[in-house]
């Protein structure tokens, strides 16, 4: 990865797009940032309002509107792109349309020459991701989700909010599917050094379990109230693919909670699904395996086989 220039591509200028390229300019994340969209005359636009606060920023990004060929020398490409369920459209005949729409997009980003990190926001973003990595034939380490980096980052607001604590210093994660199966284990979950089950056996009753997996429940549904309530979800899902790419641009080797293929971990293979893992300029380094508890690897395995089928379902 070239230190000189950090150059991002994204793709699809909606409001996550938007979210995201907005978190950027305002945390000087980049160099260089390229808006493509098939509405090319929105994604000038965009450039154009982004550009305009360039002087309140502390940043001095370059930021225009662009074509594929500007991937070729891009660090990550972002996708953001994918088209809008109908009324009364089934989510596999929703897969298909946008199975489409990333076969239009990956497919001249890879031939333009661009051998970064792909990133993918496009909900359901497991299955997106996974069909990122079969479209591009990348390293499987160099396609990433945005996976469960958002629910884990609710997961510890609730959880800092409840116990009292800054969540900075709660460690715990969201995994699975970025959907209805996903899951705390809470066997993970610690305040610092110490684990939760710990806090709640101290508590005298004050830390109940009933209370943690409300928590779970709400960290599960709260897309689905944000969307009842304002229509979309845009700025939390920004802020973490801000994360996601500053730990990549900045070779971190930070833990995140991304889709990521499992090869072999946890006991399954060629699935897509939110982990933990370590993340560097190289996409990612590792699966950073948790020690789940028998419960929690069933969970787990549910919701790859949940995923699995969706993805082999786009074959018939």
């Amino acid at each position: 990865m070239k230190r000189d220039n950090r150059k991002i591509a994204l793709i699809g200028t909606g409001m996550v797009g938007m979210s995201y390229a907005y978190a950027l300019l305002n945390q000087s994340v980049c160099d260089e940032l390229v808006l493509i969209d098939v509405n090319r005359e929105r994604a000038v636009g965009e450039a154009m309002d982004l550009n305009h606060g360039l002087a309140f920023s502390g940043s001095s990004m370059k930021i225009y509107a662009g074509s594929y060929r500007d991937c070729t020398d891009a660090d990550i490409a972002v996708i953001c792109a994918g088209v809008a369920q109908k009324p009364g459209e089934s989510r596999l005949n929703l897969l298909k349309r946008n199975m489409t729409v990333f076969q239009s997009i990956v497919d001249p980003i890879t031939a333009s020459g661009f051998n970064g990190i792909f990133l993918v926001a496009t909900n359901p973003v497991d299955v997106m991701t996974h069909i990122t990595c079969a479209i591009s034939g990348f390293n499987p380490r160099r396609v990433l989700g945005t996976g469960t980096a958002l629910d884990t980052a609710r997961l510890r607001y609730l959880l800092g909010e409840y116990l009292r604590v800054d969540p900075r210093n709660v460690h715990a994660y969201v995994i699975g599917e970025h959907g209805d199966t996903e899951f705390v284990p809470w066997s993970q979950a610690m305040v610092a050094t110490k684990s939760v089950s710990a806090l709640c056996d101290e508590s005298h009753g004050s830390v109940c379990a009933g209370d943690l997996e409300k928590i779970s429940e709400e960290v599960r549904t709260a897309a689905y109230k944000i969307i009842e309530a304002k229509n979309a979800t845009y700025y939390g899902i920004g802020m973490a693919m801000t994360r996601i790419t500053k730990a990549i641009l900045g070779d971190e080797h930070s833990v995140l909670t991304v889709s990521a293929m499992l090869r072999g971990e946890y006991g399954q293979n060629g699935v897509f699904v939110g982990v933990p893992c370590i993340i560097n300029q190289n996409g990612i380094q590792r699966v950073l395996t948790l020690d789940l508890n028998d419960e929690e690897l069933k969970k787990l395995d549910q919701s790859c086989q949940t995923l699995k089928r969706c993805y082999e379902e786009l074959d018939d």
